[in-house]
């Protein structure tokens, strides 16, 4: 089977002689090596075959359920109690082996599986469950983050102080030491904040992140992220505080959220040397028409450079940095307040002003990010028919966006997805929630404060839920048929991507199966994590050599079964351990089956999940069974209710509960 090069790949293989004689000069011995048809590859082959049970399988409605009783249960034992705050992709022993430059070492590094835990995070001792929203934005248990550096560290600038077994957070900032509230306040003064206008933030930089605590306040849904480095467990104790946060950097990698997600973006005082393409970064992710804050220095540095004890000129050459990168993004200032500026991006190409300086633009998919390197070129705008429409869409102020069609599917932007299906997607979650409510009574009483749906589709479930006493992350899997995180945006709505897919696990699918495809814009394209000029020569020849070796074994459909020994590696969310009080799973399993072992993503959520957290895991019946196997021994207490329409529906629902238990106390899952 060939694989399908547009163009611009064969144009820029043309230019790389030396790579493509080798590869020819491969492909020829490996075609007569198949042509020998040796006994030894045929033999391998077999295995293979044998292993991933590559067989005709006949589609229906028959419902397989797998009885697994007789296999004993693993017992999952607790984790060593120095592993309480263990943050896999985050370590800061292994950081510290990774470049310095552009902050590479503060980015995403998964452990080898040789080094990865498989046993269950413990609690620290005396952790209690997080006071509820709104108190919890002023109050964090000490027992829960028991780090104090921050209130020493940070004390005139009032982010947090330490009052007995309580940390208490007066809603300070570096930039705003007298509250959050007067400087939001301020911004106020030129933004559209308070009437739904700007519904979704990003805070880069965002230390204990009280500026989208305090953004709640106008019904702003805030993005907040910043690294695991010195300023000790700020993102945990945002996250404590019932603030979406993540660990992250901008510093190599672009950013995991798509194009024309956010309405405003945010740094204060960040320490983000703002390079033009830190700026362009920022500009792909926000909306056209939407604002750009920048707080502290270099701002009005002509004014504050002693106090700020840094070089008149060193501040004068960032600021006019600053600035030019902003001209070239076609971004206009549009107010500059004390130590604060704003910038808002154009709404199209024609409101750019005609001797404006042309940048390079980007090629290819905007929302292909998924550790993708940055690059030095600003993502395009959507095409606009009139002079003065809004590259993208209207914008809706909110909550009057949240179940209006957004412009990616009125648009036909998401292949597949009508404005018909989206609506009836809409009213299918309204329903399954209202059903999940006859089984877990508090879901949205204000007890789960942060929940994350590991599969979020359209953001129907985080719709159905929406709330001032909840917030959901919207996790899309960047191997999920389609793509829906801007649409998630649109709706006012935030989210993530991430994948528990690891490369040599697609390598081995491409040996078996063939690349990988799906659908861009409409077109089929390989996968995004093989198209790379340079790899693909290589998956070719492998892809020769595997037919080769099979030519006296029957190709058939692979079901793959048993390829997560083939596929050693699964990858880790980029948050603190007991982040979410709520996990929603939605046919995770049978998207990672034979992809990702289930005991890996099943760790891997009871390591965010809260002591007294709950689960909500719907999918096929036989994988369910698996998934409800592996849970009994990780100390959660579980139960399997059927669909609506009856036993007989082959999809089901398994609720869980994760046992209170902390470092130290000898508790197993038999004692529940």
């Amino acid at each position: 089977m060939a694989t399908k090069e547009n163009p611009g790949e064969i144009k820029t293989r043309k230019s790389m002689s030396m790579p493509i004689l080798i590869v020819v000069g491969l492909c020829c011995f490996f075609y007569m090596l198949g042509a020998l048809r040796l006994t030894g590859f045929d033999n391998i082959a077999s295995a293979i075959t044998r292993k991933t049970d590559c067989t005709n399988h006949v589609g229906g409605d028959t419902v397989k359920v797998t009885d697994d009783s007789d296999v004993p249960t693993k017992e999952f034992q607790p984790c060593a109690d120095k592993y309480i705050d263990y943050t896999p992709c985050h370590d800061q022993m292994r950081a510290m082996k990774f470049p310095r430059e552009n902050m590479t070492y503060r980015e995403r590094h998964c452990p080898p599986e040789k080094k990865k835990l498989h046993c269950l995070i413990p609690a620290p001792k005396g952790y209690a469950t997080p006071f509820q929203w709104p108190q919890s934005r002023d109050f964090v248990h000490y027992a829960n983050a028991p780090y104090k550096s921050l209130t020493i560290e940070k004390a005139v600038q009032n982010w947090i102080q330490y009052d007995g077994d309580v940390f208490t957070f007066p809603g300070g900032g570096t930039q705003f030491p007298q509250g959050a509230d007067t400087y939001i306040n301020q911004l106020a003064t030129v933004i559209p904040i308070e009437n739904g206008t700007v519904r979704t933030a990003l805070d880069t930089g965002c230390g204990v992140a009280s500026l989208g605590a305090y953004l709640f306040k106008k019904n702003v849904i805030t993005m907040s992220f910043a690294p695991r480095d010195s300023h000790e467990a700020q993102i945990q104790f945002a996250l404590e505080r019932g603030i979406p946060a993540v660990i992250g950097v901008l510093g190599t990698i672009k950013m995991p959220f798509p194009s024309r997600a956010f309405d405003m973006a945010h740094c204060s005082r960040c320490l983000i040397p703002w390079s033009g393409m830190y700026m362009m970064e920022v500009d792909r992710v926000l909306r056209p028409g939407g604002y750009w804050v920048l707080s502290g220095p270099p701002i009005n540095w002509r004014n504050n450079y002693e106090s700020w004890k840094r070089p008149e000129k060193e501040l004068k050459k960032e600021q006019r940095k600053i600035e030019k990168a902003a001209l070239l993004l076609c971004w206009e200032k549009i107010r500059e307040i004390q130590e604060i500026a704003i910038w808002r991006k154009r709404t199209n190409y024609n409101s750019c002003p005609k001797n404006a300086p042309k940048p390079t633009f980007c090629v290819g998919n905007p929302d292909d990010v998924w550790y993708k390197k940055m690059e030095a070129c600003v993502t395009p705008y959507p095409e606009t028919t009139k002079p003065d429409d809004v590259a993208g869409g209207d914008w809706k102020p909110f909550p009057a966006r949240l179940n209006a069609a957004p412009f990616r599917i009125s648009s036909q932007s998401v292949p597949g997805v009508t404005v018909e299906a989206y609506l009836d997607d809409k009213l299918l979650w309204e329903r399954r929630v209202e059903a999940y409510k006859n089984v877990n009574s508090i879901i949205d009483s204000g007890r789960y404060r942060n929940i994350i749906d590991m599969n979020a589709g359209l953001g129907s479930f985080a719709a159905a839920l929406e709330s001032p006493k909840l917030w959901v992350m919207n996790v899309m899997p960047t191997i999920a048929e389609k793509d829906t995180l801007g649409v998630i945006y649109e709706r006012g709505l935030i989210g993530i991507y991430h994948d528990w897919l690891y490369l040599p696990c697609l390598l081995v699918i491409v040996l078996l199966k063939g690349v990988p495809q799906f659908r861009v814009n409409g077109t089929e394209k390989s996968s995004h994590i093989l198209r790379n000029d340079l790899l693909m020569p290589w998956i070719l020849v492998l892809r020769i050599l595997t037919l080769q070796m099979s030519m006296n074994v029957s190709y058939k459909p692979c079901r793959l079964e048993n390829l997560q020994s083939f596929c050693p590696r699964c990858e880790a969310f980029s948050t603190y351990p007991r982040t979410y009080d709520l996990i929603h799973a939605n046919g995770v399993f049978s998207l990672y089956n034979n992809k990702c072992k289930f005991e890996d993503i099943l760790l891997e959520m009871d390591r965010i999940l809260r002591p007294e957290g709950a689960v909500i895991i719907r999918d096929q019946v036989d994988v369910l069974n698996k998934v409800r196997k592996i849970a009994g021994g990780m100390r959660w207490n579980t139960k399997m209710v059927d669909h609506k329409d009856g036993p007989l529906v082959s999809e089901k629902t398994l609720f869980a509960v994760k046992m209170y238990w902390v470092a130290g106390e000898n508790i197993t899952a038999s004692t529940r």
